[in-house]
């Protein structure tokens, strides 16, 4: 195991890398974001000031890696993970490995249309999702974007009466009804076989813009087994994370699937899901197939809280 790893958009990501710190410690951690003002570059050993990605050439990417040594790629943002699953072929044959799904499986997962279309027509519990209201039978809906990150412009519990004035806020609206329950997050690994390496179950408990700022560890071994087997079907690999409601009656609908590391996601890697060592172990040729997962079986709790760094 030598070289470095590349964190992209590291933004104010700081959880993610001072577990990468506690996971690898012996390597070199490299943060690249396209603003100079972000909170990442003083927890990183190098920061890079990236170009955005419009503006960057995959080979000039291929450069930058080779001259700072860097082996492993991590993305961390919606926006970019078609852009470098396109690249991930021409990354592969330089030495320098991605942690992202094939492109197919990017785009099931970036579109919530295409993606509900999927899991449903292979007879797995996704949520309702259309371009009309007219198409569901609810009286009360959730509308978000049709592309990106489901916690941007998001607006829940909408009633008939108000969805063309929330809608009209939207590019590319899309409808799904507001299910009554509890919400979970799973993460999945998925080993470069297709084949998933394990799962973790998280409770939001209590989420601002998106992000849970109090999670617990669930014991949900139904959530786990239907989120490994969504993640198979969709031809995915890498750290997966699933958004799936469990209604009063303790029936799951799958709402929409982040292929990548997730904000709480750390919390995950605590419990066992040791994704970051197990994508470098198979980054260098190495099998996971013997390796087992041992989920931690103690209560986890994690509150997401500020917290200043004197220098």
């Amino acid at each position: 195991m030598n070289g470095a790893i590349l964190i992209l958009s590291s933004s104010n990501k700081i959880p993610l890398i001072e577990v990468l710190r506690e996971t690898v410690p012996q390597m070199k951690l490299i943060g690249g974001d396209v603003s100079s003002e972000v909170l990442s570059q003083y927890f990183v050993d190098e920061f890079w000031k990236m170009p955005y990605l419009q503006n960057m050439e995959c080979e000039d990417f291929i450069l930058y890696c080779k001259q700072q040594n860097i082996r492993y790629v991590i993305p961390t943002r919606e926006g970019e993970l078609e852009h470098f699953a396109r690249w991930k072929p021409l990354l592969n044959q330089e030495g320098i490995q991605i942690m992202i799904s094939p492109l197919e499986g990017i785009l099931y997962t970036s579109d919530k249309i295409l993606f509900a279309q999927k899991l449903i027509a292979n007879g797995y519990p996704a949520i309702s999702t259309s371009h009309t209201f007219n198409d569901l039978h609810t009286e009360c809906f959730v509308i978000k974007e049709r592309f990106g990150a489901g916690s941007k412009n998001l607006y829940i519990k909408v009633m008939s009466k108000d969805l063309e004035t929330f809608s009209k806020k939207l590019i590319d609206p899309i409808f799904q009804p507001y299910i009554e329950g509890t919400e979970y997050s799973v993460d999945v690994y998925v080993m470069q076989n297709g084949r998933a390496k394990g799962a973790v179950v998280r409770e939001r408990i209590f989420v601002v813009n998106g992000e849970s700022q109090i999670t617990e560890i669930a014991k949900k071994p139904r959530l786990e087994i239907l989120a490994m087997q969504v993640a198979e079907t969709l031809n995915l690999s890498g750290h997966i994370m699933f958004q799936i409601i469990e209604d009063l009656e303790g029936n799951p609908h799958i709402i929409e699937c982040n292929a990548r590391f997730g904000g709480a996601s750390t919390l995950s890697v605590k419990a066992g899901l040791d994704s970051f060592n197990w994508f470098i172990k198979e980054a260098d040729g190495g099998s996971l197939e013997n390796l087992s997962f041992d989920p931690v079986q103690r209560p986890l709790k994690q509150i997401r809280y500020a917290k200043d760094l004197i220098l």
